[in-house]
């Protein structure tokens, strides 16, 4: 099994890190604002960023093969699905 070591540079966290201290600044400010229920979908999707990038190189799943990661999104999918029905339950109440 062949495992190549990737090397990153601090710079590459420093601007990851950077990147999520203006994105939770963005979160702070649109939380702020009266946008209505479009707030909650910003939050949301601000979020979701900011998840995608500790995933990527934090947790260094950018340097995994393929497989990896198609595993991790099916799990994430069923997680999110198992969630999802919870929720019928709230009409039947």
């Amino acid at each position: 099994m062949n495992e190549q070591n990737k090397i990153i540079g601090y710079d590459v966290y420093i601007f990851v890190w950077l990147c999520l201290f203006l994105l939770t600044a963005v979160t702070v400010a649109v939380a702020a604002m009266d946008f209505g229920g479009i707030r909650i979908v910003a939050a949301l999707f601000i979020a979701s960023l900011k998840s995608s990038l500790v995933l990527y190189y934090f947790m260094h799943l950018k340097h995994e093969n393929s497989m990896f990661k198609y595993m991790f999104l099916i799990v994430v999918a069923i997680i999110a699905i198992i969630v999802g029905f919870t929720f019928f339950d709230v009409s039947y109440r």
